[in-house]
């Protein structure tokens, strides 16, 4: 666990590789999305890292210096509400990887444990100027975090087609023209549901047919995989819904996106008819990513998204 680092907040990364998902969180955004917001970090200048050597470190908020602070001195105290929280309300385990300080609060930054495997975060409000950490109002974008279920659940029901996507692009990435994100970026950094080096998935609010898969593991989070692909409802599904969200990088440092790996890529998720359903986007950048953004997106990448998405149906 990284008990002292500087790393936050998943949001600001989550909402610079969202740009191409705008509108998904409309009707669920409530007071706490609002808090949300205040944790997020400034547009960055900060100098830029490769890929392969980022691990969230640099990762910064505004108005987090003092309560940084704060929140090192009670590390033990918000990893252990941070467990009870989401194991109390979520019926899940979780494994803290990042504490860090942000405005009026710490950010904790969570791993599921098991399936459905997912990244989120809670937050825990820390009084300044008492240099209190009130651990006992600890709370999560309920939106965030319930998408983040879901994500985790439509990959443990549907994981026959997600393994036919995992291994194309570990395919690609083991050819050595391309990487993504580390595994330590994902876990220190990442907080947006289930996520790999080189995707992550994302569901707009009127997503429904998740919705009785959601609500049998929460009333028992023992269910069975295959009961809980029995409740999923195949007529509500709309693929403009659920997005797969792929960003891949350049592996070598001074290489430019190429329009050759990029066509190719594009060609071949076009043509592939056993990967999951859904709206797809693709971006490919060069080596480097923003330290404070953990974006990677430039003026050189090449994309494909909005509004020419891959649909798969």
């Amino acid at each position: 666990m990284h008990k002292k680092t500087k790393i936050l907040l998943c949001s600001v990364g989550i909402s610079l590789m969202l740009g191409g998902c705008s509108g998904m969180n409309s009707a669920n955004n409530n007071q706490k999305s609002e808090k949300s917001k205040e944790t997020q970090a400034a547009p960055s200048e900060e100098s830029l890292i490769s890929v392969q050597d980022y691990t969230g470190e640099g990762y910064a908020l505004p108005y987090g210096k003092e309560t940084d602070k704060i929140a090192d001195e009670s590390l033990d105290e918000i990893e252990e509400a941070a467990i009870k929280f989401f194991k109390e309300k979520y019926k899940t385990d979780v494994t803290v990887h990042n504490v860090v300080g942000a405005k009026d609060g710490a950010t904790v930054f969570v791993e599921s444990k098991g399936e459905p495997h997912f990244y989120t975060y809670a937050v825990v409000p820390i009084d300044e100027l008492e240099k209190k950490v009130m651990t006992e109002k600890i709370w999560a974008d309920e939106f965030q975090v319930e998408n983040a279920i879901k994500g985790g659940l439509y990959h443990m029901i549907f994981n026959e087609e997600f393994k036919q996507l995992d291994d194309y692009l570990e395919t690609l990435a083991a050819e050595g023209q391309v990487t993504g994100k580390t595994k330590d970026t994902l876990q220190n950094v990442g907080g947006h549901g289930y996520m790999t080096p080189y995707y992550f998935i994302a569901l707009t609010s009127k997503e429904e047919a998740i919705k009785p898969v959601y609500d049998l593991y929460i009333s028992n989070p023992d269910e069975s995989t295959e009961n809980l692909r029995n409740v999923y409802d195949e007529g509500a599904f709309n693929p403009e819904n659920f997005k797969i969200n792929i960003q891949l990088f350049m592996a070598e440092k001074q290489a430019e996106p190429s329009e050759e790996i990029f066509n190719q890529v594009t060609k071949e998720l076009e043509e592939m008819d056993s990967i999951p359903k859904g709206t797809y986007s693709f971006a490919l950048n060069d080596n480097f990513i923003d330290k404070q953004s953990s974006e990677g997106a430039k003026d050189n990448s090449l994309k494909r998204g909005f509004p020419d998405y891959i649909i798969k149906e």
